[in-house]
């Protein structure tokens, strides 16, 4: 009998700590999904705002507006939560003016030189929206600016979105009538997980990636170039002034873009010419393997964020052309490095760069991808 009664007592004393949350004050918590209107587009269109909680009482907030997550809170050392990601708390401010804050950028994420690319004897020109020079993260009117069909899922992994969108033959000069499909998951283990597929019926290029602006002690809280980091590369791909890559992959040995051991991103920052914005090319074991990319680390929050990409590369921008002119949620205002990006992909320019990894997705051919963005405490 005394031992039948002790088990009972560490059975209990387990499911109580099954149920204690990371969160201080929070027990018992049950994922969730909410929506609620955010605001109306300039051609008429509803937005829609979705809010997912999940077991540990994390929350995301995410738009089917361009798949923006205007808000992500997640638990520092002491169990406080704290919104980590930049951006705005109305769909106007980001129709207004918005660096693609905690945006899905495609059908191309990052710069194609000149606009232009050649496809099976073809030539395809794009809109030059950045400076008239480049093109960027998709032309005028990318994945960040459209509506998204929005599907809400309670998965064994936590609260989802399934986003989809049909992206018209022609759309942005782009050929191809292409078809993706996302699902944004806030596990229970407090990461946002990313999962990307997509099909075409003609050849076309393709590289998707997402585009939260991270601050790992509040978005509000001043500058990230405090923040430890480490990414698993041991080559970049250096650029030219209009940051298109030469196609050089040059190693990051005994140069500040060094970061496979843990520097300060403020630490060697003053050395690279207008500050990084740079792609690095991944350390893999094979093709298409799910991997540690990087790790960021918040000295006073504790906060930790691993990014874990199936991608051959990650784009690290350090916030360099925030200049204060943006105030954002809360009144906050963001100055030169308030944030930085890590967004999983292909390189930049590869549709001009043959030795760069294919970004060419043909009919019968499905594009996946996984990121995930892993959040916890030291």
């Amino acid at each position: 009998m005394k031992t039948n009664a002790l088990f009972i007592v560490i059975a209990a004393l387990l499911l109580s700590a099954c149920n204690m949350q990371s969160v201080t004050g929070k027990e018992n918590i049950e994922m969730s999904i909410t929506k609620e209107s955010f605001g109306t587009t300039k051609d008429g269109k509803q937005a829609v705002l979705y809010t997912l909680t999940n077991a540990n009482g994390c929350v995301v907030k995410m738009s089917d507006y361009g798949c923006i997550i205007t808000e992500l809170h997640v638990p520092d050392k002491k169990g406080e939560l704290a919104d980590v990601v930049c951006g705005y708390h109305s769909l106007d401010k980001y129709i207004e003016n918005s660096p693609y804050f905690g945006a899905v950028v495609g059908r191309y994420g990052n710069r194609i030189e000149k606009g232009k690319f050649t496809l099976k004897g073809k030539e395809y020109t794009l809109a030059t929206n950045e400076n008239n020079i480049s093109h960027l993260h998709g032309g005028n009117v990318g994945f960040d600016k459209v509506i998204w069909d929005a599907e809400p899922l309670e998965t064994d992994e936590g609260p989802a979105l399934k986003m989809k969108y049909l992206s018209k033959d022609g759309e942005e000069g782009y050929p191809g009538n292409l078809s993706v499909t996302l699902v944004y998951t806030l596990t229970h283990d407090n990461a946002l997980k990313i999962e990307y597929e997509a099909t075409t019926d003609k050849t076309t290029v393709l590289n998707l990636t997402h585009h939260s602006y991270f601050n790992l002690g509040g978005h509000g809280s001043g500058s990230i170039l405090d923040h430890k980091m480490t990414i698993n590369a041991d080559h970049y791909t250096p650029v030219d002034k209009d940051l298109i890559p030469t196609g050089e992959v040059r190693p990051v040995a005994n140069s500040p873009m060094d970061f496979t051991t843990p520097h300060t991103i403020g630490e060697r920052i003053e050395k690279v010419e207008g500050g990084y914005d740079h792609n690095y090319v991944l350390n893999k074991p094979e093709v298409g393997a799910l991997t540690l990319a990087a790790k960021v680390v918040e000295p006073d929050s504790g906060r930790i964020m691993d990014v874990y990409t199936t991608e051959p590369g990650i784009q690290f921008y350090s916030g360099n052309f925030l200049d204060g002119t943006i105030t954002g949620k809360d009144g906050a205002v963001y100055e030169k490095h308030a944030a930085i990006v890590l967004e999983t992909d292909h390189f930049p320019n590869s549709p001009n760069t043959p030795h760069f990894p294919s970004v060419v997705l043909e009919p019968g051919q499905t594009y996946t991808q996984v990121c995930i963005y892993k959040f916890s405490t030291k």
